[in-house]
């Protein structure tokens, strides 16, 4: 049945969304609560959250817990500028994360950390930070980045440079932004002695590699294994070039591990983290540098200090939602809901695979991906999925799933199967 089309708000107008052509798409939901896994409507209707958010709510929504760390803090100090103070939450939350980290306790400890407010920011600072340090050891010429192809790490401009400049959602500003060297992600062994003689001919000229472990979430999804991960990480070491981890979308507990380096046993040099930080309840980042970095940034020459400092720098408020997040991760059985739902996934989206018109189907952790041959009818499926009483919000060639860590057995039933009864239309459809 057909939900009904809700009246239109004449405060839309007012409004630009985000990744919206504005004059042909649809109006949005009205979104008015929610609560574990689940959003609720203007309507009345509650729709089951496939995306948790854009992969933030790990914990669910409106989580007591963090609820009540945030509510504490409101009434202490919801902000506080971050030059020249500190205060708790941020110590806390610094330590706490020096402590869990890849690499933890070892001389390879990601063990200094800078926060921000968005992902694209804390990708930001890493690139900064790489291209200071070979400036700040005397080789100034080291200011390019190798990437690859279907990645995603943000949409400000340094971030936007380390994207797939023509897969990608940026391709519009190819030659407008910094050009960073694009490659395929290697997978063979000639790639990969390929992938070695880059670094090798480019170390007066390449500051960095810079990778989504495991998934490149935004470019569609794609997966790797850990030993393309390790054999990457350990290229740039016997080439000194320095290896930056994104983990702003596979961190905290989204591909199995609580960090994705960790399947591959490998500590990066600098790594990225946001999005669940705070179990999705209000926005921070953060970017974590070993001692090798951080130490080349101490000098009596003030010059050499790292010049960056986001006005909501270490917000308490963000940081007592990150502490609490951190203690459902120690407290709760996080991981273990992320293997049942992986069990689940493969099992409840294996229909898919016998659907025409369907490439692959996908499963690493709480992410399942159902990859059409061919992009078709996007908007018309993110229409059927709301009519069937879900959040699901396809892009490109595939349908996803990255639910809360804490959905019910019942919730998730219901995602895969509209997924399945969805996608079968959608076949049909297409023809």
């Amino acid at each position: 049945m057909t939900a009904p089309a809700p009246p239109t708000d004449p405060r839309l107008k007012f409004l630009w969304r985000p990744y919206t052509q504005m004059q042909t798409e649809s109006a949005p939901l009205t979104a008015v609560e929610t609560c574990g896994a689940q959003i609720k409507l203007s309507d009345g209707r509650w729709l089951i959250d496939g995306i948790s958010s854009w992969w933030t709510a790990c914990h669910g929504y409106n989580h007591e817990h963090i609820i009540e760390a945030m509510q504490k803090q409101l009434d202490d100090m919801p902000h506080v500028m971050f030059g020249g103070l500190t205060h708790e939450p941020a110590l806390q939350l610094a330590y706490r994360l020096s402590t869990i980290l890849p690499g933890a306790r070892t001389p390879d400890a990601l063990s200094h950390v800078f926060f921000s407010d968005s992902g694209s920011v804390a990708v930001e600072i890493a690139l900064k930070m790489a291209v200071q340090y070979w400036r700040n050891k005397g080789v100034p010429g080291r200011k390019r980045f190798v990437a690859f192809q279907h990645a995603y790490h943000g949409d400000t401009t340094g971030a936007m440079s380390v994207c797939d400049p023509d897969e990608g959602m940026h391709a519009l500003f190819k030659g407008a932004i910094p050009e960073q060297i694009i490659i395929e992600l290697p997978r063979t062994a000639d790639q990969m002695a390929a992938f070695e003689q880059l670094l090798m001919g480019g170390q007066n000229e390449i500051a960095g590699v810079i990778l989504e472990p495991l998934v490149q979430a935004a470019g569609g999804m794609k997966f790797h294994s850990p030993e393309i991960l390790t054999a990457l990480r350990e290229a740039c070491r016997r080439h000194d070039t320095l290896f930056i981890a994104d983990e702003i979308a596979t961190g905290f507990g989204r591909t199995g591990t609580l960090f994705a380096c960790e399947q591959a046993d490998i500590v990066p040099d600098i790594m990225c983290i946001g999005k669940a930080l705070t179990g999705g309840a209000i926005g921070m980042a953060a970017t974590a540098a070993n001692e090798n970095v951080f130490s080349a940034f101490l000098s009596d020459n003030e010059k050499a200090a790292f010049m960056h400092g986001p006005t909501y720098m270490a917000n308490p408020l963000a940081a007592a939602a990150a502490n609490a997040s951190l203690d459902l991760f120690e407290d709760g059985d996080r991981l273990e809901q992320v293997e049942r739902i992986e069990d689940a996934l493969r099992d409840q989206l294996e229909p898919c695979r016998t659907i025409p018109g369907i490439k692959d189907v996908r499963v690493m952790g709480a992410i399942g991906v159902v990859q059409m041959a061919q992009p078709r009818d996007i908007d018309w499926l993110r229409q059927r999925f709301s009519e069937e009483n879900v959040w699901i919000r396809p892009f490109g060639d595939i349908v996803y799933l990255m639910p809360s860590f804490i959905i019910g057995a019942d919730e998730m039933t219901a995602l895969t199967g509209a997924v399945v009864n969805v996608m079968n239309e959608w076949s049909k459809r297409t023809g």
